[in-house]
């Protein structure tokens, strides 16, 4: 039997298939090029409307948040650097039910990525005239709208079909530009009449706790710091996965939260009152349609405007680029442990899965169909990378009890206790996100039990040898998970009945995260089924063209 070590780090031999060639940089640039997308550009703008001043507070809470699943994910990254490793960690805990359901929430998050950048481009571009005509009114897609939109999406494919190395060198140009524009922003228009009064004159929170909360999740402060597991995603193609990875993870959060932190700060400062005189909620002003190019212009910055509404594209363009290539990732993983078909796989010359890359691109055609606009898609994205990266802690803590002795590259001070506290904040995260957000959630798991139990199930019936081990007992949490989350949104008081009032919705899913994460680890796989999952990383992860 292979080592647990070896199946953990040679998710692909040299001879085909993914290569080793990304080193530190372009890890950490995956991510940060991924977190400094089209968020900055509206989060603070859309957080002071939900939460007023206090959405310092909104953002800090969210940066925390991420920290927690971070940290449980870097380890994990360490431990198995393969690629699409999101998808796999609670395969190997749990077996192949719960592997297939977090798999596919993972697949589902990627893949919503790169078509919400591109809405956001083509949603900037119109502050020229020659695209106006590409969206509606309501800023939904036009017909030549849809075309540039699909245009946008094969280029992001084009690009990826040059392997990795390329992607990794295009993003991190592209990245330099991501960080030094929010950073210019920053400081240029700080140079400027602040007012400090701004932040009292009109109440620091004047929707209370539950505005601090909501903005969380519905303002974009979570789509924002998204895009962390970028490097978890190319653990496969890293050089040296067990030093780089978590350096990358942690890192890229750090970099993100500061200049979150700082733009919403700098934001409310900037504003004349004059803007938000009737109340945060009714925070307008000329040219707020692209709130971080209107404010450079109201404050006589009129050249940086211009430079914001270039960045408008290239930032939204650097994070779709690099999700296509993680959805390519995550289905080629998907593949890999049994849950789609081997064609998701196959890899060219340069080592590209190049059926998984067309899929990206015919998914995101898709997108555009029901989720034509920015805002129509961005709180189902939050949700759905939520739940994906619920999913690591569950499998932390069973790794925890029944891998004790396996080679960890970075070890999490106080694991124990920050992997529970990881995943109730991400089940308070996903609650806040509202029942109208969960509801549209739950009918895409549906839709994912279909497609791939479907699969699954053929695979058995055919006794195909790459079948996946769907093993019920480990996964008789699930269910009662998954509903119970549906449950507590749909009476909570975020777009629900209202039965649960603040702070008792709060008690009521901490409590319910604490039970299902031990539920989960007292059922989870048996030590010895582990590190068969894991094995099989090296029988299937042969190469294949």
């Amino acid at each position: 039997m292979v080592s647990v070590e070896k199946a953990a780090t040679e998710d692909i031999t040299p001879s085909g298939g993914l290569r080793r060639n990304v080193g530190l940089i372009g890890l950490m640039w995956a991510s940060v090029g991924s977190i400094i997308g089209s968020g900055w550009l509206y989060g603070a703008h859309d957080a002071v409307t939900q939460a007023g001043p206090s959405a310092i507070i909104s953002w800090v809470i969210g940066a925390v948040a991420i920290v927690l699943l971070a940290l449980v994910h870097a380890e994990l990254g360490g431990m198995f650097p393969v690629a699409g490793g999101t998808a796999r960690y609670p395969h190997y805990a749990f077996g192949g039910l719960a592997g297939m359901s977090f798999g596919w929430f993972s697949w589902l998050q990627a893949a919503t990525v790169a078509p919400i950048e591109v809405e956001a481009m083509i949603g900037y571009a119109g502050h020229w005239s020659w695209a106006r005509h590409f969206q509606h009114a309501d800023k939904t897609l036009t017909t030549s709208g849809l075309l540039v939109a699909v245009v946008l999406m094969a280029v992001f494919v084009g690009v990826n079909f040059f392997g990795v190395r390329a992607l990794a060198h295009t993003n991190s140009a592209a990245t330099w530009w991501k960080i030094a524009v929010p950073l210019g922003a920053i400081f240029i228009v700080a140079a400027t009449d602040l007012h400090p009064a701004n932040f009292h004159s009109e109440g620091f929170a004047p929707f209370g706790a539950k505005g601090v909360l909501a903005a969380i999740s519905t303002s974009g402060i979570i789509f924002a710091l998204l895009g962390f597991e970028q490097a978890i995603q190319l653990a496969g193609e890293s050089r040296n996965p067990k030093r780089d990875l978590p350096r990358a993870t942690l890192g890229s959060v750090a970099i993100g939260a500061v200049i979150y932190v700082l733009l919403q700060v700098v934001f409310i400062a900037a504003l004349p009152h004059s803007s938000f005189a009737h109340g945060w909620g009714h925070l307008h002003y000329t040219g707020d349609d692209g709130p971080w190019a209107g404010l450079a212009t109201l404050v006589g910055l009129g050249w940086l405007a211009w430079v914001l509404y270039l960045d408008a594209i290239i930032s939204p363009g650097g994070t779709g680029l690099i999700y296509t290539t993680a959805t390519s990732r995550v289905s080629y993983g998907l593949a890999k442990n049994g849950y789609a078909p081997k064609i998701f796989t196959k890899t060219d010359a340069r080592g590209v899965p190049w059926f998984g890359l067309i899929m990206s691109f015919v998914t995101g055609v898709i997108c555009f169909l029901p989720f034509p606009s920015w805002h129509k898609l961005v709180g189902f994205i939050t949700s759905a990378s939520v739940l994906m990266y619920a999913g690591a802690p569950l499998a932390y803590g069973v790794f925890a009890d029944k891998l004790p002795w396996l080679e960890r590259p970075y070890r999490l001070p106080g694991g124990r206790v920050i992997s529970p506290l990881s995943f109730v904040v991400a089940n308070l995260i996903i609650y806040w996100a509202g029942w109208d957000t969960l509801w549209r959630l739950g009918l895409a798991i549906v839709l994912g039990y279909l497609l791939l139990g479907g699969y699954a199930y053929y695979a058995h019936s055919r006794n195909l040898p790459d079948a996946p081990r769907l093993d019920f007992r480990a996964a008789q949490w699930l269910p009662v998970y998954l509903l119970g989350m549906g449950l507590i949104s749909w009476q909570g008081g975020f777009g629900g009945q209202g039965n649960l009032p603040l702070w008792w919705d709060i008690v009521v899913i901490g409590v319910f995260s604490v039970v299902i994460y031990y539920w989960a680890k007292a059922t989870s796989s048996s030590a010895a089924d582990i590190e068969r999952s894991i094995d099989e990383v090296v029988v299937t992860d042969a190469p294949a063209h």
